[in-house]
């Protein structure tokens, strides 16, 4: 489980030599020797080399990041990269210590973490019903004003006994990690990070999330939106090896804060991923996820755009 524990025990490195371990012996006998994919990038040079960015990405199948970092990679002009990753993707312990060793930031949701906490205690999946009214009884703070919420009351309890009151405080403290470990990738390690702001996977651009607004705005980093481009005839399904075909990256124009974003920049220090500057900001972070978002709808294929 992707808890508390497990967050700060992540180290994050600027050389991920797992990563190039994966690519010397998996990624690229893959794509060259037992299939054929052709990675093409448009608009490469709008990548900056000079500084480190924060890639925003559709999220069209499970490995969609990687052809993109393996080509990267191989040029030996970038940064290595990192990804945020689900927090469900850390079920499996073999692939959590693989996850990990590529140098990645998990970003567990509150749904996730009610999930885990259910199955830990009661060792078994949770089943929709059981997740909304425990959901309906954390967003109510244990009012119990309707059946709903007073079954979820009664479900919390028997998780924990003060399980409403420790989750949101909980979550939050998870988040703080998560933003303490994409500062330390972005300004210490100065690696790119890759965020799919739709928050999971859809073939149809889905509507954006605003934590990458969140980041960019709170370090100032650069975003730079980058289409990707049949990844999913590559990767149909849950396997990692890919079949053969054509992928394309199309890089957007770079979106700064010294820039096209400039309107929108944020001069004074807040808390970030933190409910206090979600209120406070919502209209900046839901302006430059608007923005985002747009972009990346004009860098995708038609059968991919809204």
């Amino acid at each position: 489980m992707v808890d508390l524990e497990y967050m700060n025990n992540i180290k994050l490195r600027s050389i991920p030599y797992f990563q190039k371990f994966i690519g010397h012996l998996f990624l690229g006998p893959n794509y060259r020797i037992f299939s054929n994919v052709d990675i093409q990038f448009e608009n490469i040079e709008r990548i900056p080399k000079d500084k480190n960015i924060i890639f925003a990405m559709n999220h069209t199948d499970r490995f969609n990041y990687w052809p993109f970092q393996y080509k990267l990679w191989k040029l030996k002009e970038y940064p290595y990269t990192t990804v945020w990753v689900k927090g469900k993707y850390y079920r499996n312990d073999t692939l959590a210590k693989l996850l990990n060793w590529c140098n990645l930031i998990p970003v567990p949701s509150m749904g996730y973490l009610i999930e885990e906490f259910f199955s830990k205690k009661f060792g078994r999946r949770i089943e929709k019903d059981e997740y909304r009214a425990i959901k309906d009884a954390i967003q109510a703070n244990g009012e119990s004003k309707h059946s709903i919420t007073k079954r979820g009351v009664e479900l919390a309890a028997q998780i924990e006994e003060n399980f409403i009151e420790f989750i949101t405080p909980y979550y939050e403290s998870i988040m703080d990690r998560v933003a303490e470990l994409s500062k330390i990738a972005l300004l210490e390690k100065k690696l790119n990070l890759i965020i799919f702001p739709e928050g999971t996977r859809s073939t149809k651009l889905a509507e954006g999330r605003t934590g990458l607004a969140q980041l960019a705005l709170n370090t100032g980093t650069t975003i730079v939106p980058v289409g990707c481009n049949n990844t999913d005839s590559i990767y149909p399904g849950t396997s990692p090896i890919a079949k053969s075909g054509h992928v394309i990256y199309r890089v957007g124009e770079p979106l700064s804060f010294d820039g096209k974003l400039k309107d929108l920049r944020i001069n004074e220090e807040f808390k970030l991923f933190s409910a206090e500057s979600r209120i406070q900001y919502k209209e900046k972070f839901d302006e430059v996820t608007r923005i985002v978002m747009e972009n990346i709808n004009n860098l995708v294929d038609k059968r991919y755009r809204t």
